[in-house]
């Protein structure tokens, strides 16, 4: 399978050298280049490419208003991995569904990595309609281990119906943090943040409690009070006081009152 590919960077030297990066690989196929966003929202209508490397930082229309250019336009988005200097423009990036992110100068590993990410994607679009949900789920990445997913769909591996993910992704700064969710162990609330604990860190994200339920299978996460939830496969033991009060005893020694509006809820995990 032949990858139609358009470069999009302002800099000659940088389109020539990923130019001569891409040749390498024998399923990219370079039909095009541009030297600006204006050109590249004339060029991707005509020759509709499976990939644009797009750099973001460009005069005239930057990488982000190609994107919404092309929307304004009506016009299919091409997959889009974007090539910049800048990393400040990474949780942005993926905000307009960028598939993937890649830093000057361009490593090559990481260029194969990405490469990797666009061919299992296209082979998964080529499978027709029974793969239409994880097509979204990849073009509305916000943390999801959407690798995982599509490694295991390539591989003809069942998926789960779920649609719990698998990994949060916690925003701090310009930075993006994947916590894997099986290794969560206990969450509360603080003011308007959410602390996430695991094992070695506590991950500090900007949730609502009810937004973050609602992201956490209830097979595996209880409600234990009114701001915090807990892991169930952390729990070591229910201890019941003699005031009548109930607390959960972590793995790790942490101590988490239980209120009565969720006791029943919690005995009931415990049990099971």
């Amino acid at each position: 399978m032949k990858i139609s590919t358009v470069i999009v960077d302002d800099e000659p030297l940088a389109r020539k050298g990923l130019a001569i990066r891409l040749a390498e690989f024998e399923n990219i196929k370079l039909v095009g280049e541009c030297k600006n966003g204006i050109e590249a929202v004339s060029l991707i209508p005509q020759i509709r490419p499976d990939l644009v490397f797009l750099d973001i930082q460009m005069p005239g229309l930057n990488g982000f208003q190609v994107i919404n250019k092309l929307k304004e336009l009506n016009q299919p988005i091409p997959l889009i991995v974007f090539v910049t200097a800048f990393d400040s423009y990474a949780i942005k990036a993926f905000d307009v569904h960028a598939l993937d992110y890649v830093l000057k100068p361009v490593d090559e590993q990481r260029l194969k990595e990405a490469i990797d990410k666009v061919t299992i994607n296209l082979q998964i679009k080529q499978q027709g309609g029974t793969n239409e949900k994880l097509a979204k789920l990849v073009a509305d990445f916000t943390g999801d281990d959407c690798e995982d997913i599509l490694r295991k769909l390539a591989n003809g591996e069942t998926l789960t119906s779920s649609s719990y993910p698998e990994v949060l992704a916690i925003k701090d700064g310009s930075e993006v943090t994947r916590v894997p969710v099986v290794d969560v162990q206990w969450i509360d609330a603080a003011g308007d943040y959410m602390c996430v604990h695991t094992a070695d860190k506590t991950h500090i994200m900007r949730r609502t409690m009810k937004e973050l339920v609602g992201d956490l299978d209830p097979k595996k996460f209880v409600r234990v009070h009114r701001s915090a939830i807990v892991n169930i496969k952390y729990v070591q033991k229910l201890v019941s006081h003699i005031s009548g009060e109930y607390h959960l005893i972590l793995e790790n020694g942490e101590e988490l009152k239980v209120s009565r509006s969720h006791r029943d809820s919690v005995k009931q995990m415990i049990k099971s």
